[in-house]
């Protein structure tokens, strides 16, 4: 017979037992929780937050289209767009070569017609360098005061063509020889040439939207100002892939590389003598579309399918329907891409996963790009964006 203090002592066991339990189930749930949440571990440097950028539903092209349309967005990198990657390695192999010693005086310089020169100035503020940025003197008041506020030397020229000495690209590697020249360490980006910019793709930026995907994707859609970024990451996934994605180069209006992918001539009407009214193309966009071939784009150019061209207009509109309907605030070149996955998307079956590069937001554009966007009216459809 058991008496009522063995019991009590039996009760009491059971409730220390039961708390135990409830103490580590409630343990395991937190670390479940903190585990699929996936927080980040503690950076030890700015530069450490670059790259493994979210790729998000585009609830509203998604939706309308049957395909599955994501955006990979490059905008979430530390300083707003896909340039801090290409900046980054930019450095690092400079350094590798000793071009630019960590922890000695050294500049970085670029011709640039904005974000590349951004991504740079708050990499040598972080790095100990200091950032020369040539680029035309149009570019928009946002990207210029950005690049005032982070502190780089702005070097502002006059609209021209690649041939002209003082195009900005040409600028830039002209006053980096200067300064070597007086002994100072200096390097120059050359984004265009350079193929640290599209390596960096191929080893970061594809294998992140492959792994996003689950190896699922159907099209892949970038626009190309220096070709980095859809040669990197189309090189990447059509040699990983056994179903090869269809790859699409969005381009503005005024760019050669429609005809270039599309008939295999770099040329655009707006070639023909009298009627350009700008220095590289013929377009209010900015960072995407240019008339001549690059080595970044010349090393991926076999890996890009076909190519669809994108008006101002459209761009414009799709800019107000993405903010509208998704809350997303877009650049011109992102934009421009999603054009083109709606396009696309009348082409491939219903379901397929189309990826898109969001390249940078809006609030790079206000003077310029949305100036014009934000008097779209509101309640447009995607027919009326289209336009076709």
């Amino acid at each position: 017979m058991v008496s009522f203090r063995d019991n009590s002592g039996s009760w009491k066991d059971a409730v220390s037992v039961l708390s135990i339990v409830v103490a580590c189930y409630s343990a395991y749930k937190y670390c479940r929780i903190v585990h699929k949440s996936k927080i980040p571990p503690v950076k030890t440097g700015v530069e450490e937050l670059i790259g493994n950028t979210p790729l998000v539903l585009i609830k509203s092209l998604s939706n309308a289209t049957g395909c599955n349309v994501y955006a990979k967005l490059e905008l979430c990198n530390p300083a707003g767009s896909a340039k801090d990657r290409v900046a980054y390695n930019v450095i690092k192999m400079a350094e590798e070569k000793g071009e630019l010693v960590r922890g000695k005086p050294g500049w970085v310089f670029e011709g640039t017609s904005g974000s590349t020169g951004i991504s740079i100035a708050m990499l040598c503020n972080a790095l100990g360098y200091k950032a020369h940025i040539s680029l035309p003197d149009d570019t928009s008041n946002e990207k210029l005061a950005l690049l005032e506020s982070l502190g780089a030397v702005v070097n502002k020229v006059k609209p021209a063509s690649i041939v002209d000495s003082n195009q900005y690209v040409n600028a830039a590697k002209k006053a980096c020889e200067l300064a070597v020249e007086k002994g100072e360490r200096g390097v120059f980006a050359d984004q265009f040439e350079n193929e640290a910019n599209w390596r960096i793709h191929y080893e970061t930026t594809g294998p992140e939207i492959y792994q996003q995907t689950g190896g699922k994707l159907g099209v892949f859609i970038a626009g190309c100002g220096t070709g980095g970024t859809i040669t990197g990451v189309s090189r990447f996934l059509k040699e990983k892939m056994k179903k090869k994605p269809l790859v699409v180069l969005a381009d503005p209006q005024g760019s050669g590389f429609y005809n270039r992918i599309n008939y295999g001539v770099m040329y655009d009407i707006v070639e023909k003598e009298g009627t350009r009214r700008r220095h590289q193309v013929d377009t209010i966009v900015e960072g995407i579309g240019l008339n001549r071939i690059t080595r970044n784009f010349q090393l991926g150019e076999v890996y890009i399918d076909e190519s669809v061209r994108v008006t101002d207009d459209q761009a414009l509109r799709m800019a107000k329907f993405l903010m509208v309907n998704d809350g997303i605030f877009t650049g011109s070149s992102t934009a421009i891409n999603a054009v083109a996955a709606v396009k696309m998307a009348k082409k491939v079956q219903p379901g397929t996963t189309i990826v898109i590069i969001a390249c940078d937001a809006g609030s790079r554009h206000l003077s310029k790009f949305w100036k014009l966007a934000k008097e779209v009216d509101s309640n447009i459809t995607l027919e009326q964006v289209i336009g076709e």
